[in-house]
This record gives C-alpha cells, structure tokens and sequence, in this order.
C-alpha cells in the first residue's frame, strides 16, 4: 500500500446477512480496539472504494459480499492536519460464507442483530447511527457510465 499522506480514504461494509444481522468485527489495535465496528480499511492504488469495502470485508472476515449501494460517508479532521474519510456501502454476503477471522486485525467478527447491537456497551459510534438507516436512503451503483475517453478511466461508477 502507498502512503496515505495526510488525507486519508477508507471503505466499510454494513454486511446484512439474509436474516437481517450484520457482521461486525473488534479490531485489536487503535481506537476501535475492542469496539464492535464495521470491518473497514485503506482504498489501495487502482481501486474504487467499492472494491476496497469487498476487499477489506473478505481480508477480515473472509466473507464475499456484493456492494448493495452506498450507505453514506463518515468525514473527519484529526488533529487539525489529517483529513480522514471512509465511505460506507450496505453489502450483501454471498451464499454459505463462514466466518474466518484475520487475526493479525481483529480479536473478533460476528454477525449480529442491530436489536443486540443496540445493547452492546462496546459499539462504535457510527455503528449507533447506523441503526437509524432507512432502505431508501442507500443510493445503488450506477455502472456504464462513460465520463469521455479523454480521462482514461479503467473503472467509473456513480452512488447517486
């Protein structure tokens, strides 16, 4: 992975298993250690961040997902020099996908009922106000798009 610099993109996955419960992972360093969270990382050079959310979902997790959507965008300034930004996709696991942990990251991940969640003392932040997102407001991918072919882009997909 290259250096991040000073602005920072990440990916996240709300993956919604069919039953309604949502993988969540405790991470084992930084300041979602032992939080549950979204399974998250770094967009990586030469993908869009809708590859990142899959990939980072099947690093730690081992699950394969589909991107449902874009879900929203967590955007922040830390220590007034660091611009920090993840965008978050709702995600679907595809069929008989067991939990295998990255244990190098996470000391856990497992799927569980947003009721439950709402009882875990040890929930991140946006994950609480994940509970409140309405089906309406996930915007899908728009694929198929050609912005002109005098940008060169490899991939190119709208979240409107």
């Amino acid at each position: 992975m290259a250096g991040r610099g000073n602005v920072w993109l990440g990916a996240a996955g709300l993956v919604v298993s069919k039953n309604g419960e949502w993988l969540v992972v405790k991470k084992k360093y930084g300041g979602l250690k032992g939080v549950w969270s979204l399974p998250a990382g770094f967009v990586n050079e030469g993908e869009t961040v809708d590859e990142a959310a899959v990939r980072e979902v099947r690093e730690e997790t081992g699950v394969c997902c589909t991107v449902k959507g874009m879900v929203g965008l967590r955007t922040g300034v830390i220590r007034s020099e660091i611009s920090d930004n993840m965008v978050i996709f709702l995600m679907e696991p595809e069929e008989n996908n067991s939990i295998t942990i990255q244990e190098t990251e996470l000391s856990e991940a497992k799927y569980m009922l947003p009721e439950e969640l709402i009882r875990e003392e040890k929930a991140s932040v946006m994950l609480q106000y994940l509970l409140n997102l309405k089906e309406s407001s996930v915007k899908p991918a728009i694929n198929g798009v050609d912005p002109g072919s005098h940008f060169q882009y490899i991939a190119y997909k709208l979240f409107l």
